[in-house]
């Protein structure tokens, strides 16, 4: 973990509410009581709301408010807190600031008094990264799912995990004390087993985790397919809106082209796309370049055909999309046909023209970008923390295999490796690097 926060007194406005409304200025650190009662000309009671006037050193009343105390370590950030409530004009919460500035604090750096809370173990670095998430959720169930995240609720997940690992990595090691012996006589069936579950619950927490970074990060699909297939006309018809050129004329998406709408509250980022084809042209095909490295980066692709293409069109466009996580098959120009065609499971026919199709196109985006998080299952997740989630796999997966080849040492280290993985999370780490990087994406005063 790293170092402790210094002893400096921080001091920030936490919350200003506009004309008219309620301006919050936080101290936090073993100053804070002492610059607060000097500000107040008062002493302050402990978890007590004082009515006070603040005044500047030449007794001059900067505004007249409620201060709150609320002594160490049972505050947010495990130090001593004062809230300092005002009118919510900028200039007297400014002045509130600077104010505590001359009486020794210090300006919080973006994120402080939520690193400090870290620091001082009242959250682990998930439930921290819980908070900007809660204040940036821009709609009730990405609000929800961060305030579960700030509950503790993937945290404890994530725990239950490690705890599972540890008793896993405890008994590979007692293991390696008796090589001689076969692994069948040291419980290798229950240790075989309990590395299964262990795996089969790092699947569901990687899903649940993945519908938690769609709802706070959005859905970032990419449409896809041969040229004249439909693909700017289908993003038009999304986005209800001219925002792609449409001709008859082969490859005329040249580059990549991208909208962002809202589907039931959550955000789906759609990128029309050059057609996937050989080509001689060279700005054509450095679109098609860009294509495949939007393909790169995507959580889904919605693969457009024309609906009277036959089926080696979707084996041409099937080998583009092997590292996609998920892809929506539309089978467009639907309206075309002389009789319904006869689609795979997994398809779905529409026309970007006429809107038939797109109803139910847009209940499935619905259903990939989170929507069905329910209110006792979800949290919010961010894209480091499926990282961690799957090196934790790959780390699981190496250590079975090593395991059923009799391998016990290179096994406990795979073990270890996906335990420090798993450790990253809640913020088991020795790189500060690493929590300045989380901590400066917060705004001033959390």
């Amino acid at each position: 973990m790293a170092d402790p926060p210094p002893e400096a007194t921080i001091v920030a406005i936490a919350t200003a509410a506009g004309s008219g409304g309620i301006g919050v200025v936080r101290l936090s650190g073993t100053e804070a009581r002492a610059i607060g009662e000097q500000l107040c000309g008062r002493r302050l009671r402990c978890r007590r709301a004082d009515h006070v006037r603040f005044t500047e050193a030449d007794g001059e009343v900067i505004d007249d408010g409620i201060a709150l105390y609320f002594p160490a370590p049972a505050s947010f950030t495990g130090e001593d807190v004062v809230e300092l409530q005002a009118h919510g004009s900028p200039v007297v919460l400014r002045q509130l600031v600077q104010r505590c500035i001359a009486l020794g604090a210090r300006q919080a750096r973006a994120g402080e008094f939520s690193q400090r809370a870290f620091l001082n173990g009242k959250l682990d670095l998930a439930q921290a990264e819980a908070i900007a998430d809660l204040i940036a959720a821009s709609d009730r169930r990405a609000a929800r799912a961060a305030r579960r995240s700030l509950e503790g609720v993937f945290s404890r997940r994530v725990e239950a995990l490690m705890a599972q690992l540890l008793a896993i990595r405890v008994h590979t090691e007692a293991a390696i004390d008796f090589a001689d012996e076969p692994l069948e006589a040291l419980g290798g069936a229950e240790l075989q087993a309990r590395l299964d579950a262990a795996k089969l619950e790092l699947a569901h927490l990687l899903e649940a985790a993945g519908r938690g970074r769609r709802l706070r990060d959005g859905l970032h699909a990419v449409i896809v397919g041969p040229p004249n297939a439909g693909k700017s006309s289908l993003l038009n018809a999304l986005s209800g809106s001219e925002r792609a050129i449409v001709t008859e004329v082969a490859g005329t998406t040249r580059d990549t082209l991208q909208e962002t709408l809202r589907l039931d509250g959550v955000e789906l980022t759609l990128v029309d796309t050059a057609g996937l084809r050989d080509s001689e042209d060279a700005i054509e095909a450095e679109g098609i370049r860009r294509a495949r490295a939007e393909l790169a980066r995507a959580d889904l692709a919605l693969a457009v055909l024309d609906a009277r293409s036959g089926p080696s069109a979707r084996l041409a466009l099937q080998a583009e999309l092997g590292g996609v996580p998920d892809v929506l098959w539309l089978h467009n120009k639907a309206d075309l046909l002389s009789a319904p065609a006869d689609l795979p499971a997994d398809a779905l026919a529409i026309s970007a023209r006429t809107g038939a199709g797109l109803d139910a196109l847009r209940r499935r985006l619905m259903a990939l970008a989170g929507t069905e998080v329910s209110a006792d299952g979800g949290f919010s997740a961010r894209s480091r923390h499926l990282d961690a989630l799957v090196r934790a796999g790959e780390g699981l997966n190496r250590a079975g295999n090593e395991l059923s080849a009799g391998r016990l040492e290179l096994a406990a280290e795979c073990l270890q490796q996906a335990h420090a993985a798993l450790g990253e999370i809640g913020g088991r780490v020795d790189a500060d690097g690493l929590l300045g990087h989380i901590f400066a994406t917060f705004c001033i005063g959390k």
